[in-house]
């Protein structure tokens, strides 16, 4: 599953637009980095931990010449999972049924009436001339 798979599917499990959903999982990611690259563990309880580990320097070999070379050391993320996620992917648990609170019923989003235009002020009644009808 990729990115944009993961999107859709959660935007149908909870009835939000992929709009939303994108903005959420970018919003995870980038909390969850920063928290990292602070060197702060994340826990997620019953799904696992990233955290931040240190990898120490070493001796390799460059495949095409087989000359050693140094490899520095260098912190690496990491993620360990928790029980729940590990007995649910070795089949020794079912995946529980998502229940998501519904969201409150609304009416559909029609459109604001346009104002009707004011009314023209009424005219003034014609003034009867003086002297009355002529014959």
């Amino acid at each position: 599953m990729n990115r944009a798979e993961l999107v859709e599917d959660v935007a149908k499990a909870v009835g939000q637009p992929k709009s939303e959903v994108t903005r959420t999982l970018a919003a995870m990611l980038h909390t969850i980095t920063g928290a990292l690259s602070k060197g702060d563990k994340v826990t997620l309880v019953g799904f696992g931990t990233f955290e931040r580990r240190m990898r120490k320097a070493r001796t390799g070999r460059n495949p095409r010449t087989l000359a050693p070379l140094k490899i520095a050391a260098a912190r690496v993320p990491a993620f360990r999972a928790g029980k729940e996620l590990k007995d649910i992917v070795n089949g020794r648990a079912k995946q529980p049924i998502l229940k998501l609170a519904k969201p409150k019923a609304s009416k559909p989003a029609s459109k604001p009436k346009a104002a009707k235009p004011a009314k023209k002020a009424a005219k003034p009644a014609k003034k009867a001339k003086k002297g009355g009808k002529k014959r």
